[in-house]
């Protein structure tokens, strides 16, 4: 079968395992009834900005033109670094925006991709955005009224823990187990006084299971600006990545508004 259509992040559904999504154009593909079969990526070289539409040269941050590059609240620089945001203050890209985005619940937590590391989203994002990151375990650490002081908390424990996903190790199973109950236990105890008052008691850990048939050995990152015809043999779906059997692996998010047509047996 062939479906053709701009690429978006793949919608993940918890279950055991996470079952995914492709939506393209019209079409959502089912990801885990491909499972073991042939697929096929085509670039087909176009690529549309995922806030207006307007066809780009090359998109820039996940899916933008330029101009929504540099001005767009989805790309403010408090997206990536939290404790920047001053959506609380009324401020930002568009004031609005981050009142329905930002000054809302927040929540710090504690996941296990491969060794232990702590992150922020907005409370109604979970479980999706650890599904995203590709963790198999997590566990809530804090719970706070808006994005900046989740940011806060991020920053006073990255001295103790890291705060990045190491995509390698997640997309080779290369896991560390640990006690997360402990680990959030520690952490409280390291906060600064005028933040432990965000302590989450959430004593709930949560697992994942991903649609993986094998792991490899080693994992080769693909884009489709340099390869823009890809596939094989579909291994694996693991956070926003497609894990191919000889290894290879292509992050469908980072491709956001890339028009392609996906080819399946």
């Amino acid at each position: 079968m062939t479906f053709t259509g701009n690429l978006r992040k793949m919608a993940a559904e918890a279950g055991s395992p996470i079952r995914y999504t492709l939506q393209l154009g019209d079409d959502a593909v089912s990801l885990n009834g491909l499972l073991g079969q042939e697929i096929r990526l085509r670039f087909e070289g176009v690529i549309n900005c995922k806030i207006c539409g307007r066809v780009t040269k090359k998109a820039f941050g996940e899916g933008f033109c330029y101009p929504h590059f540099m001005n767009h609240p989805e790309n403010s620089p408090c997206i990536v670094r939290p404790e920047l945001c001053e959506g609380h203050l009324g401020k930002g890209r568009d004031a609005e925006w981050e009142l329905t985005h930002h000054v809302q619940p927040h929540t710090v937590y504690l996941a296990l991709t491969s060794g232990v590391k702590v992150g922020v989203t907005r409370s109604t994002q979970i479980p999706t955005r650890w599904i995203d990151q590709g963790a198999w375990k997590t566990i809530r650490l804090a719970e706070t009224p808006q994005r900046q002081l989740a940011g806060a908390i991020e920053v006073a424990l990255k001295a103790y823990v890291t705060d990045k996903t190491p995509w390698q190790d997640m997309l080779r199973d290369r896991r560390e187990d640990a006690d997360l109950t402990a680990e959030k236990a520690r952490l409280h105890a390291l906060l600064p006084p005028e933040l432990q008052a965000y302590y989450s008691e959430n004593p709930e850990i949560q697992e994942f299971a991903y649609p993986v048939l094998q792991y490899p050995e080693s994992v080769k990152s693909i884009s489709l600006d340099k390869t823009p015809d890809t596939g094989g043999m579909l291994a694996g779906i693991r956070g926003q990545y497609l894990i191919f059997g000889d290894g290879r692996a292509i992050n469908v998010r980072s491709h956001t508004g890339y028009k392609v047509t996906l080819e399946t047996a």
